[in-house]
């Protein structure tokens, strides 16, 4: 578990709840998903099916780290599940919630 907190993105805090932007639209696709935000109108593609479920779960789990285990993340692929989650941060798709 230290592995991941040392790999975890700056800026990007995997502990607490998250949820997609009131204003993205997302659109499962075979590849993955579109997510589209309507406020800075900026598309993102989610590339695999996984992070698709990751990003769904979103809402139902206290924190994005048990949204990934949930979908079956293994220990040596989060950091990668961390580094497309902070992306998707970083741009507005996601936001941390507050009611947890």
């Amino acid at each position: 578990m230290s592995a991941m907190i040392d790999e975890a993105p700056a800026g990007f805090d995997w502990t607490r709840p998250w949820q997609l932007h009131p204003q993205v639209s997302l659109r499962p696709e075979p590849f993955g998903a579109l997510l589209y935000h309507f406020g800075t109108r900026k598309l993102s593609f989610l590339k695999n099916r996984t992070l698709l479920q990751i990003v769904q779960s979103l809402p139902d789990h206290t924190s994005a780290e048990s949204a990934w285990r949930a979908a079956g993340v293994e220990d040596s692929q989060a950091a990668a599940y961390q580094r497309a989650l902070a992306v998707l941060a970083d741009s507005t798709m996601i936001v941390t919630r507050e009611d947890a």
